[in-house]
Parts: structure tokens; sequence; C-alpha cells
């Protein structure tokens, strides 16, 4: 008897059980689709490592780990000297090629035309008394009266006459057309290398300057002052907070529900209640199988597309690996060009 009132006891019980899986398999496979999606996931930000663009001993650090820095706000200075001795140095060879291009440019100036001219006139009087020199030689040679060594002294002079007139001339002819025209191109182009070298060399003095490229904290402050700096050495680590973006994974059903530029939504245990807007900002084209820090073990082995959700996080709500929460609306969710979204790394 006992065995029979417990069949009719566990009879409805597992009547019961079947229909109720049934009813659900129903639902399941015959419910609407879902409007939104949930991701789970951390937070994830970029870093910038600041070096010199110089290298040198390191004067001043004027940040800390923690500090909040501006875009273009000093962070860090080198020894300027040898960097502004070099601009001196600079600064007086182009000052001296840009009066070696003014002489050339000017030309000649009157009094050297002169001065030209007045020798070139000395030149043929030396000739006309030469010449009349050796007309008396060469007539006083035919009575007899000088020797023949004295007519040829008399030749030798009149011909060296004869081309320091030639000399004075073309050199008043120099003087009157000025320099040459490749000679002012030769001093043109020394002109522009000077300024080139001294455009360097300031450019060089500026580098000893380290300036934030943008906002963020900073994270490492890794040299000292009296360290030396290279291009090759970073002095700070910063990081960019804002925009941060987090890390989710989605799975391939709902790859095609999700698109870059959707809107979405972003919450976290220590701001409960709060929803910070974000946007899909990159989608993997490659799977992966999920991540064991993110999943239960049965999830362990699908495979799904990391996703990261961007966010402005001007108040710094969102740090470095918390843990959020990520809602995307799948009705009514357009996506907009990146470009569009505020903030956009």
């Amino acid at each position: 008897m006992n065995i029979k009132k417990l069949r009719f006891v566990l009879l409805p019980l597992v009547l019961l059980a079947i229909a109720a899986a049934a009813v659900s398999f129903w639902r399941r496979e015959h419910a609407a689709p879902a409007d939104s999606l949930t991701l789970y996931g951390n937070i994830d930000i970029r870093d910038i490592q600041l070096a010199f663009n110089a290298s040198g001993r390191i004067t001043r650090l004027a940040v800390q780990e923690g500090d909040t820095v501006a875009a273009g706000q000093l962070l860090a200075q080198l020894d300027p000297v040898r960097y502004q001795d070099a601009v001196a140095q600079a600064q007086a060879r182009l000052a001296s090629q840009a009066q070696v291009l003014a002489r050339l440019e000017a030309g000649s100036r009157p009094e050297e035309i002169a001065q030209a001219r007045a020798q070139a006139a000395a030149a043929q009087a030396a000739l006309d008394n030469a010449e009349s020199i050796y007309r008396r030689q060469v007539a006083l040679a035919q009575e007899k009266f000088v020797s023949p060594q004295a007519v040829d002294n008399a030749n030798a002079a009149l011909k060296a006459a004869r081309a320091e007139l030639a000399a004075r001339q073309q050199a008043l002819v120099l003087a009157v057309k000025g320099p040459r025209k490749e000679d002012i191109d030769a001093a043109r182009a020394a002109l522009a290398a000077d300024q080139a070298a001294l455009a360097l060399a300031q450019r060089e003095l500026a580098d000893t300057r380290l300036y934030a490229p943008q906002a963020g904290v900073i994270e490492d402050r890794i040299l000292e002052p009296g360290d030396m700096a290279s291009p090759q050495t970073p002095v700070y680590t910063l990081a960019l907070a804002n925009p941060v973006w987090a890390r989710v994974y989605l799975p391939e059903t709902a790859l095609g529900q999700v698109r870059p530029g959707m809107r979405a939504d972003i919450t976290s245990d220590s701001a409960s209640g709060r929803r910070i807007a974000g946007w899909v900002g990159y989608i993997s084209p490659t799977a992966e199988f999920t991540p064991k820090s993110v999943e239960t073990p049965e999830l362990r082995t699908q495979l799904v597309y990391q996703a990261r959700v961007y966010a402005c996080n001007g108040d710094g709500a969102l740090r470095l690996g918390m843990p959020v929460t990520v809602h995307i609306a799948l009705h009514g969710n357009t996506p907009a060009p990146l470009a569009a979204h505020p903030c956009q790394p």
C-alpha cells in the first residue's frame, strides 16, 4: 500500500515537471528577441612613454606620480646651456652670411669704380711713358750711343706697361658690371643653409623642454633630476584617462547585432545606479576563446569576439581594471560615425 500511495504522489509531480519543462522550452523557442545586450568586462586605458627628443642632464621635473596634467603643460627640463650656445653660433653665422649676400647684391660702390678708373688711367700714362722711352732708346741705338741691351730693356718695360694697362682696364670693366650672378646665387644658397642651421639649433633648444602631448595622469616618474636623459629613455608614463574603454567580449550570436558606432551605457558597482554614456568603438575581426578571468568554466570554451566600448571619463569615475557592466540597446540604436562621438580617441 505504501508503494501505491507513493506512486500516486510522485506521478503528478513527474507530470508537472515534464509540463513545466515543455512550457519553458516553448517559451525559449518562441521568445521575442531581446531589446538589449548585457556584457561584462573591465576598464582599460592607454598610456604614453614620454621621453626628451634630445640628450642631456635633467635639471628639473615639474610633476609627481598621480598628478593630473593638461595638454601642453611643461613636465621636465634639460640643461640648455650647450644648446643655447649652438643657437648663438648659428645666429652669428647667419648674420655674417647675410652681410656677404647684401654686399654682392649691392654691387660695386661708386668709389670702387672711380678707383679702378684712376688705376687704368695711371696704367695708360705709364704705357705712354714706356713707349717714349723705347723710341728714344731705339734712336740712340741707331747712332751707337747706347747698347742693344738698353733697347731690349726699354722694349720689355713697354710690354709690361701694356699688360698692366690691360689688367687695369679689365678690373674697371668688372667694377662697373659688379658681382657675377652665380656668386650671388651661391651666397643666397649659403644664407639659406645658415637659416636652416639656425632653425635646427632652435628646435634642439626647444627639445630640452618636455611637454605633455595630451591631458592625463602621471602614472610613473622613471627618472630624477641629475639623471642623463635621451630619446631612448622614458622620463614619465602618462596615462590617458579620457576616454577610457571597457574590454568586453561579444558572443557569436550577438555579432550581427552590434556594430561600431552604436550607443552603449556603462555601469559599475562603485557608482550604483549611474549610467555613463559610451559607444562601441571596435570589434575584433578574429574570434578567440572566452578569457578565464571573465566567464564561468562552462563558457570558457565558447568563441567570442573582443570589443571595446569607449566612454568619456572627465570626472575620473572609471579607473583602470574596474569591473563594469555594459548595456547595448539593440533596437533604435543606429550606429553613428565614430568621429562624431565626443572625446573620440
